[in-house]
């Protein structure tokens, strides 16, 4: 069974595959002081609450863009199913040619998404990340990764809102049923979600602009994709666990290559 785990910023996501079934997916907070031993008993116990036990594990690989867990996450991983992850860093075939600037900073869970949707999905194809950063990601028709728009995640922007002004409250997230509010808790909640939904219509739009030519497919994945997709003007297929897809592709084909030597 194989250990796929996306270290993001707000969330480690990790996932089992037993061949190309997604056995589960399980979700925890990232925690940046966590030692390598605590999140292992915590990954230990993720896996008990799916029966899956840490023998059951015989290969894994993490993706990360946080840095500072990177290494505690494979010291937890190697310690608890005897194993040390691959880790998708540079150097790592992906099958994916990264077309810009500077290649070594492309995130990682955006090059994992990109392996994935170049995979599964008609090309050209856009690809919107909803995490602490909203990212719409271009893989082009041959599978290349041409470049990225990041801006403030939703919750980020929550924050900033009621942070930054003396009358506007912290509220929770969620779609409002209408776009003009009656109140102030409903006029931020239809800012946040209609406007980052519009957003992500408009940048959609100014892409293929400039690429000349339309998308074939749009794809969106993260923890807030949902109650925003379904606001978008466009044709989004949702797809939360677009990036664990992507780290079992990219593990398989490194065992292939390895096995072919």
């Amino acid at each position: 069974m194989l250990l796929c785990i996306d270290t993001g910023n707000t969330n480690i996501t990790l996932g089992a595959f037993d061949g190309d079934r997604l056995v589960f997916v399980s979700r925890l907070a990232t925690e940046r002081d966590k030692t390598e031993d605590q999140y292992a008993v915590v990954l230990k116990d993720i896996l008990g609450l799916y029966n899956v036990s840490a023998e059951d594990i015989d290969g894994a690989i993490v993706c990360s863009v946080v840095p500072e867990l990177s290494r505690v996450i494979c010291s937890a991983v190697e310690k608890l199913c005897g194993t040390a992850p691959m880790q998708l860093v540079a150097g790592v075939k992906t099958g994916v040619n990264i077309l810009t600037d500077n290649p070594a900073e492309v995130g990682a869970d955006l090059v994992a998404g990109a392996a994935a949707v170049a995979a599964k999905y008609a090309l050209p194809c856009l690809v919107m990340d909803l995490g602490t950063a909203t990212k719409v990601s271009v893989v082009d028709e041959s599978g290349a990764f041409l470049g990225c728009t990041i801006a403030p995640g939703v919750n980020i922007s929550l924050e900033a809102l009621s942070a930054g002004t003396s009358q506007l409250p912290r509220i929770s997230f969620r779609t409002p049923k209408n776009v003009i509010g009656k109140n102030t808790v409903d006029s931020m909640q239809s800012g946040i979600v209609f406007g980052t939904a519009a957003m992500l219509d408009g940048i959609c739009d100014k892409i293929e602009e400039e690429l000349s030519r339309p998308v074939k497919t749009v794809v969106a994945t993260g923890g807030l994709s949902t109650d925003i997709v379904k606001s978008c003007r466009r044709n989004v297929i949702i797809n939360p666990e677009l990036i664990l897809e992507g780290l079992q592709l990219i593990y398989n084909k490194n065992r292939q290559k390895d096995t072919a030597k």
